[in-house]
């Protein structure tokens, strides 16, 4: 069967969606949360940080969770406490009260994320691997490109729905999960569950140093990108002069990039060695840093083109992500689900310093946030460079 029209695919995608729409579907609400709540969107934005950092933190424990009790019910409990928590966000009346059910929907938030990872390795092998994962980042890359623009249409009513809105996706996902996809971790294969046992797991990550640079390229070359994704309410208002219905006018290119990039990584599998593809992207990625850098020092802003690299950056970016996520978890055949977990939490925490620390810093101007694109992505050239993957 064509893999888009696969429905196991199509739920994997969908949960490891949940992420990007839980993060980018209230963007363009910020101002208008902020105005109900009679505070700054600074505070709203740290309502990302929030949510980011409990993330990151579970997303140690979900795979290690998954391997001992199986992947579905590990889906089944996350997700139920991110519905419960959506409500909360919904019924939110203070700033307070909407970091406390922000930070409870990071908690469950992360199950969909890091076990559709480890069961896409579960039951796929080889080049069909590699073709799968780049298909469930085609339609991963759909959601931060229609999340802001639901958001959008959704303010007409008011920001409260969009948590409906998300109480309801991740009940779709419970029941498609349950359905849909089978148990891929049997009895006979899972590992008791114990803090010892994790902490041992986890020993076992750490020592790899292959796994650790992998995991490390990948979430520095992410959250290079995530920086715009962050700072797009003054990125886009601010900077570029656009509302917040118009979101899309940076999601969907950049969407559009990753869909490109994970395009060419499906339709290269088998054909082309990984590692050659895995150099085109990373040269191609430097390039556009180099040419963005340059353009945002030196040039006015113009939307077309300073979006366009963004755009053009996530071409590059998506072709490599799923060769390297694949590589990081064969470190690990025997606990694929701690595996996911590591490079889960490594991508989190990126991501929770660049929301945090980085993007307040950086927003000040496009050339801030073309600085932070250039820094953040040469970590993961870095760390690419020093690999098995890269070298042999």
């Amino acid at each position: 069967m064509h893999l888009f029209f696969n429905s196991r695919v199509i739920t994997l995608a969908m949960l490891a969606s949940l992420a990007p729409f839980a993060i980018d579907t209230y963007l363009p609400a910020f101002h208008i949360i902020a105005d109900d709540f009679v505070t700054s969107p600074e505070f709203i934005q740290q309502s990302l940080t929030f949510y980011l950092v409990p993330y990151t933190v579970m997303t140690l424990l979900h795979g290690a969770i998954s391997d001992s009790i199986g992947r579905i019910k590990t889906i089944q409990w996350g997700l139920s406490l991110f519905f419960i928590a959506s409500i909360g966000c919904a019924l939110s009346t203070s700033v307070e009260s909407l970091w406390f059910f922000r930070a409870l929907q990071g908690i469950g938030g992360g199950a969909g994320n890091v076990v559709a990872r480890a069961m896409v390795r579960d039951l796929y092998e080889g080049a069909q691997a590699q073709r799968v994962m780049a298909t469930i980042q085609i339609i991963f890359g759909i959601a931060p490109a229609i999340a802001p623009m639901i958001g959008g249409l959704l303010l007409g009513f008011d920001w409260h729905s969009i948590f409906i809105f998300l109480a309801l996706y991740s009940a779709m996902m419970i029941v498609m999960s349950s359905y849909v996809l089978p148990e891929t971790m049997p009895i006979r294969d899972r590992l008791p569950f114990s803090f010892t046992n994790v902490k041992s797991r986890y020993k076992s990550l750490i020592a790899n140093r292959e796994f650790l640079l992998l995991i490390i390229s990948v979430s520095a070359t992410f959250s290079a990108f995530f920086i715009y994704v962050l700072a797009s309410p003054v990125f886009l208002m601010d900077h570029l002069g656009f509302n917040f219905q118009q979101f899309g006018y940076l999601f969907i290119p950049t969407v559009i990039g990753m869909m490109i990039g994970s395009f060419i990584t499906k339709k290269s599998a088998g054909k082309i060695s990984p590692k050659k593809l895995l150099r085109a992207g990373y040269y191609w990625m430097v390039l556009i840093v180099l040419l963005n850098l340059f353009f945002c020092f030196f040039f006015a802003n113009d939307a077309l083109i300073n979006i366009g690299f963004i755009a053009l950056y996530n071409i590059g970016m998506a072709a490599v992500m799923p060769i390297i996520s694949i590589a990081a978890l064969d470190q690990f055949p025997k606990m694929r689900g701690t595996a996911a977990s590591g490079q889960a939490f490594s991508q989190m925490l990126f991501s929770s310093i660049v929301a945090g620390l980085v993007v307040p810093i950086l927003w000040f101007s496009t050339f801030g946030l073309s600085l932070g694109l250039f820094l953040i992505s040469f970590i993961g050239l870095f760390a690419i460079t020093k690999t098995k993957l890269w070298n042999n």
